[in-house]
């Protein structure tokens, strides 16, 4: 299983929401290059990163920033949030982002959507944000009528590879994994699922990794000190 330590960016800043919410924040680094240069120190070799702007806006704001942590770590990286066109797509694929991850526009805009997945293949993901059984939408201020096993059954019918699913109630909450959820959809779904929301320590990793999750992303238990990129990774490799 692979670690994905997250950036989240916000106004320039590497920040975490608690439970998304954008009035709950706390920032942990004024410059996210940096603090992507100190995760590969640390033993990175994946990154996850979020326009937060964007995903609430509906336009990337944080392009140029995300290019630059690609350009200076050279590590693997994925990144979403306000992605809703081809243009942002094709930006960010040419700057030598390894993956982009398409939100609300995978369930606004099927088009759309299934156009990357032609063109770019594996390198498009879907991001799945989850709030009381329910797909959350626009940097996750709104609500679908749409069911996690709904969306998921859609997206496997399009031909998606790839799937970011974020618990939004335990995002930021070092509550534990929701580990019955991710059993469930790594059972029902031959889709690579990356775990997100909660990720607090190794036995969340060991249990995620035990289930067959391709990856997990570890925010605030890392910035917080509870939990260590190397560490994590070799529990993730042990599994």
């Amino acid at each position: 299983m692979k670690i994905f330590p997250a950036i989240d960016i916000l106004d320039g800043k590497a920040v975490r929401l608690l439970h998304g919410d954008y009035n709950s924040v706390t920032v942990y680094g004024n410059d996210p290059v940096e603090v992507a240069l100190k995760m590969r120190g640390e033993g990175a070799e994946y990154l996850h990163t979020v326009d937060l702007c964007g995903a609430r806006d509906g336009s990337p704001s944080a392009s140029g920033i995300i290019r630059e942590i690609k350009k200076r770590t050279g590590l693997f990286v994925q990144c979403g949030g306000g992605v809703r066109s081809m243009a942002s797509v094709d930006a960010y694929i040419d700057s030598g982002v390894d993956r982009v991850i398409i939100g609300s526009a995978a369930l606004d805009d099927e088009e759309f959507l299934c156009v990357a997945l032609q063109k770019y293949g594996d390198k498009i993901a879907v991001g799945a944000d989850v709030r009381d059984g329910l797909i959350s939408l626009h940097g996750w201020l709104d609500g679908a009528d749409v069911t996690v096993d709904g969306f998921f059954e859609r997206m496997s019918a399009l031909g998606v590879r790839t799937a970011v699913c974020t618990d939004i109630s335990r995002d930021g909450a070092m509550r534990g994994a929701n580990r019955k959820l991710y059993a469930s959809l790594c059972e029902k779904y031959a889709i690579d699922l990356i775990a997100s929301g909660g990720v607090s320590d190794l036995s969340d990793v060991r249990a995620l990794s035990l289930l067959g999750t391709y990856g997990a992303i570890i925010g605030r238990a890392y910035y917080e000190g509870a939990l260590s990129i190397k560490d994590a990774a070799e529990a993730a490799r042990d599994n």
